[in-house]
């Protein structure tokens, strides 16, 4: 039987109980990955964890700066850590509230710090004595420094701000075996665009225009995003680093 892909790595992905993150914990434990699978939801991690017997599931609280601490020294040193946990807020500068502010750069930037700094010194230890590079992957968007969107302000500056960290954490250890990347997803259909559907006033327009917005006339699925997750762990990618990778269905052409 060929190896798979991430054969003998340990990977540690943050949201991924749903949506993207889940995905991507099935998908780099079908290559042969070690998995730690981390959400704040402990019902929909137990069910991912009979989903496949390399997933290993730990309920992590990224905005916990002792319960990440908590983590990494369980887990010991990686190879991957995927930085996927999120949320999305509404609305331009003067209708955001400062609470949507804190909380978004919160979760979506400063959770990333965290998390990097507790596993970032066993994963280039692991690097080194293996021969080998550790991969840093974080979630960012096509809604960021690449391209604005309307009523995004305080999700685009955030996501802008991940990008900025990614390729700074990519020029300060590139020498130390570690490769640092921005994944920026198109729209995605997952729980949680579903859910911003659903709280629209017109959840079928609000639909209709999500898709409107990809020239490929659809949603993404999380299908279209996990093979990237999953190179971006591997071998393969080992010449790449500081980049921020579009799977946008054509949006910013």
């Amino acid at each position: 039987m060929q190896a798979g892909r991430l054969q003998g790595k340990t990977i540690v992905i943050t949201a991924a109980a749903q949506g993207i993150g889940r995905a991507s914990a099935l998908a780099c434990a079908r290559e042969g990955a070690q998995v730690w699978a981390t959400d704040i939801n402990a019902q929909l991690l137990e069910a991912l964890a009979t989903e496949h017997p390399a997933i290993q599931v730990a309920v992590l609280d990224v905005r916990s700066e002792a319960d990440v601490a908590t983590l990494a020294s369980r887990t010991g040193g990686i190879d991957v850590l995927f930085n996927c946990a999120g949320i999305v807020t509404n609305g331009s500068v003067l209708e955001g509230s400062e609470a949507d502010w804190d909380l978004s750069f919160d979760l979506n930037v400063k959770s990333m710090f965290r998390m990097v700094r507790a596993f970032l010194p066993g994963m280039l230890a692991r690097a080194q004595a293996q021969g080998s590079t550790a991969s840093l992957i974080n979630m960012a968007s096509m809604a960021s420094s690449i391209k604005g969107f309307p009523k995004r302000c305080a999700y685009g500056a955030t996501k802008a701000a991940v990008i900025g960290l990614t390729k700074s954490l990519a020029a300060d250890y590139v020498t130390a075996g570690l490769r640092a990347n921005a994944l920026c997803p198109g729209t995605v259909d997952t729980p949680s665009l579903r859910g911003r559907i659903a709280s629209a006033a017109d959840p079928v327009q609000a639909e209709k225009d999500f898709i409107a917005r990809q020239p490929m006339g659809r949603l993404a699925t999380v299908d279209d995003i996990t093979p990237l997750v999953v190179y971006l762990a591997s071998d393969e990618s080992r010449f790449v680093t500081g980049q921020a990778l579009l799977v946008d269905g054509g949006v910013t052409i």
